[in-house]
């Protein structure tokens, strides 16, 4: 029975991920399932972008670094792009491994076989598979980059997260902002009591004790009313 460490990556820029750590997980699992392999050890890099170099991502050189101790027989990943997006780091990290005497695994293809002077073809099909993907990613983020600018010019939201009091509706391009009912209730709450001229402090009082609640917290601060007065429109 192959012994393997999984190996987990999302990138930063998730929205355009392919694969998410659950369905990655997932894949992996299933793999080494009907295949007689058995994970002793889950490494994650999560945010770490695929071109970085494999020594400076924690979690891939965790599972370099335990092959060894624990008599692992290498390291498994969803798909090739999981190990580096960009050709020349990909080939790194597997010589990195195959020099560790692990070998290279992924969900979707099997192993990662080395070079050999017998079979040219093989490195050229390992590479060729890399470039693909190297250009697939490359795809992705300008499709992502043509949408935020298509919204841009729309003038719906494109980037970043939304106002107090608005939440994203719809998918894709079509995605911008909309009324949070239950967020719009305290908005409208702060603005009334601040035209008022009740202070910030007065005012998360009087939410907390309503029962709204803010976004990311369980009380009101003022800092966090004066935010929401100020996007308002009012100081």
């Amino acid at each position: 029975m192959l012994k393997l460490i999984g190996y987990l990556r999302v990138s930063s820029a998730g929205q355009v991920e392919a694969w998410g750590l659950d369905r990655q997980e997932a894949a992996i699992r299933r793999w080494a399932k009907a295949n007689y392999g058995r994970i002793v050890k889950w490494c994650r890099d999560e945010g770490v972008s695929g071109t970085v170099e494999a020594v400076e991502r924690p979690g891939l050189a965790e599972a370099i670094e335990l092959m060894a101790p624990l008599k692992a027989d290498g390291i498994i990943a969803a798909d090739m792009d999981r190990y580096a997006r960009k050709l020349m780091v990909q080939e790194a990290a597997f010589g990195v491994i195959w020099q560790r005497g692990g070998r290279a695994f992924t969900a979707t293809g099997g192993e990662v076989l080395q070079d050999q002077d017998d079979d040219a073809a093989r490195t050229l099909i390992r590479q060729v598979l890399g470039a693909v993907a190297q250009y697939e990613k490359t795809q992705a983020v300008m499709r992502m980059r043509h949408g935020r600018l298509a919204k841009q010019r729309a003038g719906r939201k494109s980037t970043g997260s939304y106002a107090f009091g608005f939440h994203g509706e719809g998918k894709g391009r079509e995605r911008d902002a909309a009324p949070n009912p239950a967020e719009q209730a305290a908005r409208d709450e702060i603005v009334r009591r601040r035209k008022a001229k009740e202070s910030f402090r007065e005012i998360a009082a009087a939410l907390d004790a309503a029962g709204l609640k803010p976004r990311r917290a369980d009380r009101w601060s003022a800092m966090a009313v004066r935010s929401v007065a100020r996007r308002a429109g009012l100081s």
